[in-house]
C-alpha cells in the first residue's frame, strides 16, 4: 500500500535541490511512500492521492538515522566499570576482554535476542539503519556466529576480529593476527561487508593494522577503521591510504590528519557518546567540518565505553560540546552516516530513496538539540513500512 504523510511542517530532505540549505529544507510539505521508496516529495497542497494517509499535524519529518557504527553482538553489561570511571579511573579498553569472556559462554539464542533488543531500541529513537560489527568473540567459531547473527538482523555487517588481542595469545600477537587474517576471514567474510581493525596503543600497532587489513581487501572486504581514539597514533593515515570508508573515533588529530580527511572520500565518523561515557576530550567536529571533511555521528553503542542507543542524545552532545550547528549535526547522523557506510538510498529523502522516515514530536529538527533527553519520536517507518511502538510502552 502507498502512504501519503501529509501537513509536514518541516521536511528534511538532505537534498539541497529540493529544499532549502543543506538539509534541503520544505516547508508545508509532504511525501509519498510505496513500494519501500520514496515516490513523491513536493508542497502538501499539490500532493497525489496514495491508499492511506498519515496527518504530520505541523511535526517535523526527517530521514531515518543512520547508525554507522555499533558492536551490538555481546553478553553481559560492564555498569561497574562505568561507575568506576566516573569515580575516576581512565578508561583504557581493557575491560573489553570482559565482554569476551562473557559473550563467549552465550548460547546463539540469548545473543540474538540481546541484538534484537537493540535494535528495537534504536528504532524507537528513530535509527532506521544499523551498522553492526563482531569483535567480542575472538575465535573463529565465536568472530563466525557474531557475523552470522548480524546479518540476520542488522543493515551493515562489519568483521572485527582485530579488536583486542585475547588473553589466550597474550603472548603471540602476530599469532592472532595470523588467526584473524587466515581462518578467521575466511569463516567470517561470507556473512560481512566491512573488514575494521581497532588500531591504537594497547591494540593493534600499525604493522599488524596493514596485515589485517590487507588480508581482508584480498577477501573482498571494504576497510574500515578505529582510530586516533585514545591518543595520536597512524590510524587516520592508514585509512585514508587504504581509502576506507570512514575512519571512526578521531579523537586526536593532527593538523596532517585533517588534512588527509579533507583531501579524501574517507568520512570522519565521530562517537560522542565514548567521550561522554569516559571523560575523554570530545572530537572537533568544528575543526573538521571547517576543513571541508565529511563529518557522521554514530553511537557506538557496546557494554563498555558507551552504553547508549540514542542517536538523538548523540546529537544533542554533539551540538552542545563539539561545536555543530544542529543542521550539520542532523545532516551527519543521517546523510553522514550514509556516507560512512557507501549507501545513497538512505539518510535522505528524495524520490528513490528508501522509506526510512521519522516524524518528530516537535516543529524543527533543532528540537533534538533544544530538548536533550526527552523522547521526541512520533512515528517511523522502515523501508515503508511503519513500526508498530516508536516510543516505549
Amino acid at each position: 500500500m502507498s502512504t501519503l504523510v501529509t501537513h509536514i511542517g518541516e521536511l528534511v530532505t538532505n537534498e539541497p535541490g529540493l529544499g532549502d540549505g543543506p538539509l534541503g529544507v520544505l516547508r508545508d510539505a509532504a511525501l509519498v511512500l510505496d513500494g519501500g521508496r520514496v515516490a513523491w516529495v513536493g508542497e502538501a497542497r499539490r500532493a497525489p492521492e496514495a491508499d492511506e494517509a498519515f496527518d504530520a499535524a505541523g511535526r517535523a519529518v526527517l530521514p531515518g538515522f543512520v547508525d554507522s557504527h555499533a558492536h551490538l553482538v555481546f553478553a553481559g553489561e560492564r555498569a561497574e566499570e562505568f561507575a568506576a570511571r566516573m569515580s575516576g579511573r581512565p578508561y583504557t579498553a581493557g575491560g573489553i576482554r570482559t565482554t569476551v569472556t562473557k559473550t563467549r559462554a552465550a548460547t546463539d539464542d540469548e545473543l540474538r535476542a540481546g541484538l534484537r533488543r537493540l535494535v528495537a531500541e534504536m528504532a524507537r529513537q528513530g535509527t532506521t539503519t544499523v551498522e553492526c560489527k563482531s569483535g567480542y568473540g575472538l575465535t573463529v567459531a565465536d568472530e563466525e556466529r557474531a557475523v552470522r547473527l548480524a546479518s540476520e538482523i542488522a543493515d551493515e555487517v562489519t568483521f572485527l576480529g582485530a579488536h583486542v588481542v585475547p588473553p589466550e595469545f597474550a603472548d603471540d600477537p602476530d599469532g592472532y593476527v595470523r588467526l584473524v587474517s587466515t581462518d578467521m576471514l575466511a569463516a567470517c567474510a561470507p556473512y560481512a561487508r566491512w573488514i575494521d581493525v581497532f588500531c591504537e596503543s594497547g591494540a593493534f600497532d600499525e604493522g599488524r593494522t596493514r596485515t589485517v587489513l590487507d588480508a581482508g581487501v584480498r577477501a573482498g572486504l571494504i576497510p574500515r577503521l578505529h582510530a586516533n581514539q585514545l591518543g595520536h597514533g597512524p590510524g587516520v593515515a592508514l585509512a585514508v591510504e587504504y581509502g576506507a570508508a570512514s575512519a571512526d573515533h578521531c579523537t586526536f588529530l593532527t593538523d596532517e590528519d585533517v588534512a588527509a580527511l579533507a583531501g579524501s572520500d574517507t568520512v570522519a565518523t565521530l562517537l560522542p557518546g565514548v567521550e561522554f561515557s569516559t571523560r575523554q576530550p570530545y572530537p572537533d567536529a568544528r575543526r573538521l567540518l571547517d576543513a571541508g571533511v565529511t563529518v557522521a555521528l554514530a553511537t557506538d553503542c557496546n557494554p563498555g565505553s558507551c552504553y547508549t542507543s540514542s542517536v538523538p542524545f548523540c546529537v544533542a552532545v554533539a551540538v552542545r560540546d563539539m561545536r555543530m550547528t544542529p543542521a550539520e549535526a542532523v545532516r551527519a547522523a543521517t546523510a553522514g552516516g550514509a556516507r560512512a557506510l557507501r549507501r545513497t538510498d538512505v539518510g535522505r529523502l528524495g524520490v528513490g530513496a528508501r522509506a526510512d522516515v521519522l516524524v518528530l514530536d516537535a516543529p524543527s529538527h533543532v528540537h533534538l538539540a533544544y530538548r536533550p533527553g526527552v523522547p521526541q519520536t512520533a512515528a517511523v517507518w522502515k523501508s515503508g513500512v511503519r513500526l508498530k511502538a516508536p516510543l516505549p510502552g
